[in-house]
């Protein structure tokens, strides 16, 4: 009898508290950010957030989010050009019952020109990240714990790592395979890429643990 009534008052106390959280609720707002300045390099390094990139039609860069007093990020671009973006969050443990943000709530869209960057670097968790086809001088560094990774015909001047964790990785890069030097290790999961090949002059790092590889070269 007694753990009956414990487990009604816990049942009734939760329904309270699900139901305190969700008239609290505080609605997210669509924000837009564009640097004033030259950016060569863009970091970003979110969680539990869908990235989207997409070209920008005006050579410059584009920001466009959504944010409260909850979750929100810090955005700043340095005296070298890097733009960064890091996720914030003020959330208490009530936050974090029976709700989350609604998908495009969880969406940052970035726009970038084409081949005017030096560098980019990717990472969120829980969502997925996707590029267009697009050309960048420098190293790009994608990450993604708990989502996929796609992309388009992606070229890149030195350096392309790519890691993921329960997602898959798929796209295709512009050149051969034989530019590049290739280091690749798939957990449970299957990769079209060798282990280990030498003799390019860029670099190709690619880490899955429990997820797919699928990578194609488009020579130019």
């Amino acid at each position: 009898m007694k753990k009956t009534f414990s487990l009604v008052l816990c049942l009734v106390i939760s329904s309270f508290l699900l139901t305190g959280c969700s008239d609290n609720r505080e609605p997210f707002q669509v924000k837009s950010y564009t640097p004033d300045t030259q950016v060569k390099a863009i970091h970003l390094d979110v969680r539990d957030r869908n990235i989207e990139v997409t070209l920008s039609e005006d050579e410059q860069v584009h920001l466009q989010y959504s944010e409260n007093s909850k979750e929100y990020y810090e955005i700043s671009v340095s005296d070298g050009g890097v733009l960064s973006m890091t996720s914030t969050s003020n959330k208490e443990w009530a936050d974090y019952i029976g709700w989350k943000p609604s998908a495009e709530d969880r969406k940052i869209l970035l726009q970038i020109p084409d081949a005017l960057l030096e560098s980019l670097t990717l990472s969120t968790t829980n969502e997925d990240i996707s590029l267009p086809s697009l050309n960048v001088s420098g190293g790009v560094n994608i990450a993604s714990n708990g989502g996929n990774i796609r992309f388009e015909n992606l070229g890149v001047g030195s350096t392309l790592t790519l890691n993921v964790k329960n997602g898959n990785i798929s796209g295709a890069i512009s050149g051969s395979a034989d530019d590049f030097s290739i280091r690749s290790e798939t957990k449970k999961g299957k990769s079209n890429l060798p282990d280990n090949k030498e003799d390019g002059e860029k670099t190709l790092n690619v880490s899955s643990n429990n997820g797919n590889v699928d990578i194609e070269f488009i020579k130019k």
